[in-house]
């Protein structure tokens, strides 16, 4: 299956691409549904009223996730790519307010939050942990359209047939046919390159240019802005984060300690850590906030890639404005691969899905504008990935701040340590990343639900009773 660097990295809002994005793209698409079948002789009578329920580990970390404010907000018609995140909160409200949405082409139609958005306490549906239902009823109160959605981490969403088709390896093949260089594994991509003399960027937009056409570098031009336009924003605001947890905003702050630490000879060299935190605080502070973010692969770990592309441009030794279009294009590369073969979603597989997927993401892309050779570049994607194995998702209170906002700093800073062991190496290791992306699909598997996105172990019990 071929995925894009514009699947990996997409624009949305936070605070989470599973719970927030793919919600409101699921109600999106059934809006969709519902159109097709009103405009066609289908026999589908005219929704009345819609009901929406949460199931798994969108019930129980949705409250802390605004995964039911997601929901309101795609009935009304509206895409997390495009809408004005500031305007989020006064929608929700006037939906609660009128107990109805008008989404375009469909008129008013009664939606209720309180009794027409149900938290399913009860089994995860049996797909996939973040599962949702939506119905639409028509005016006698007969269901006029029913779908099952899965979001499958990283805004990603599948309906269930879909889903039992993946899981067939009855994927579209067709995606692979029309590019350039098909690789589905790491090994397969080092065997191209190699074969080809090609670098792991070039493979990568030659795929993506046989897919887009001559816009590549405005598109990804776009994402960069975003990524680095979110640090700016997160660098700047101040106060209390919302949801209840009372977490204090951090990244201006130690953002101003390090502006006036500049050119001091005394300065410790971890400094350099420093940087590469706050850049990664920032971000996770703006999507904790449900402001704009990308995908990098979600956003629960979207700090992690524009922190080390941001330190890769302030900080060091001959860095190139364009060269961040082949961090992108190779970061997107190992994402790609670790999505395909493994997976991004914490309540799947645990945050080593997540910020370690971002971790070797942002060590691959480092490495390649450093001047690593495609087997660098593979190792360091694999050194970051290890060192991650086996970290669970377990937010408090369901919000995507603790542990995430400094787990995304500390994610980053491994990331441009395992870019600078792979450089001092020659690109052979023991561990394939192959394989390394195997043992943290069956980490995942084996691993504990209380301890993937659910809130009911882990850091998210044990914290402070006053």
């Amino acid at each position: 299956m071929f995925l894009s660097v514009f699947d990996i990295f997409k624009i949305g809002i936070g605070p989470s691409s599973s719970h927030t994005m793919g919600p409101m793209v699921a109600a999106a698409r059934f809006l969709d549904d519902l159109r097709g079948g009103s405009s066609q002789d289908t026999g589908m009578a005219r929704p009345h009223r819609l009901y929406a329920s949460l199931h798994g580990s969108l019930a129980f970390t949705g409250k802390g996730h605004a995964t039911d404010r997601a929901v309101i907000l795609g009935l009304c018609g509206l895409r997390p790519d495009t809408m004005d995140p500031n305007r989020a909160e006064e929608i929700e409200a006037e939906v609660r307010s009128t107990g109805r949405v008008n989404p375009d082409g469909l008129g008013g139609l009664i939606f209720e939050p309180d009794r027409d958005l149900v938290f399913d306490y009860g089994p995860a549906l049996p797909g996939h942990p973040n599962g949702m239902i939506l119905k639409a009823f028509d005016a006698e109160g007969h269901v006029c359209h029913e779908q099952t959605y899965y979001s499958v981490g990283g805004g990603f969403v599948v309906t269930s047939a879909e889903l039992e088709g993946i899981q067939a390896g009855e994927a579209p093949a067709q995606d692979l046919a029309v590019v350039p260089y098909p690789f589905e594994t790491a090994a397969q991509m080092l065997e191209m390159g190699a074969a080809s003399g090609k670098t792991i960027a070039q493979m990568k937009r030659a795929n993506e240019e046989a897919r887009l056409g001559e816009r590549l570098d405005e598109r990804l031009d776009v994402i960069w802005a975003a990524m680095n336009g979110c640090i700016t924003r997160g660098l700047t605001q101040e106060g209390i984060l919302p949801g209840g947890l009372k977490v204090r905003r951090r990244a201006r702050s130690i953002h101003r300690q390090l502006e006036g630490e500049r050119g001091q000879n005394l300065s410790q060299p971890h400094q350099a850590n420093d940087w590469l935190s706050v850049y990664a605080m920032a971000v996770n502070e703006e999507n904790a906030a449900g402001g704009r973010v990308v995908t990098s692969p979600t956003n629960g770990a979207a700090g992690v890639v524009p922190a080390v592309g941001r330190y890769y441009l302030d900080h060091c030794v001959g860095a190139d404005q364009e060269k961040i279009r082949d961090y992108l294009l190779v970061a997107a590369a190992i994402g790609g691969l670790i999505k395909h073969n493994a997976s991004i979603s914490g309540a799947e597989v645990g945050c080593q899905g997540e910020v370690g997927s971002a971790s070797a993401m942002a060590a691959a892309g480092l490495c390649a504008v450093l001047g690593g050779t495609n087997e660098q570049v593979e190792n360091a994607a694999e050194i970051a990935l290890e060192h991650h194995l086996g970290m669970t998702c377990d937010p408090a209170a369901g919000l995507v701040q603790v542990p995430c906002i400094e787990r995304n700093a500390l994610g980053a800073i491994k990331a441009v340590s395992a870019a600078s062991l792979a450089l001092r190496g020659d690109g052979t290791h023991f561990l394939p990343l192959d394989n390394c992306i195997r043992v943290m699909r069956d980490t995942g598997r084996d691993m504990n639900d209380r301890y993937k996105e659910t809130s009911q172990g882990g850091i998210a019990v044990n914290l402070p009773e006053c």
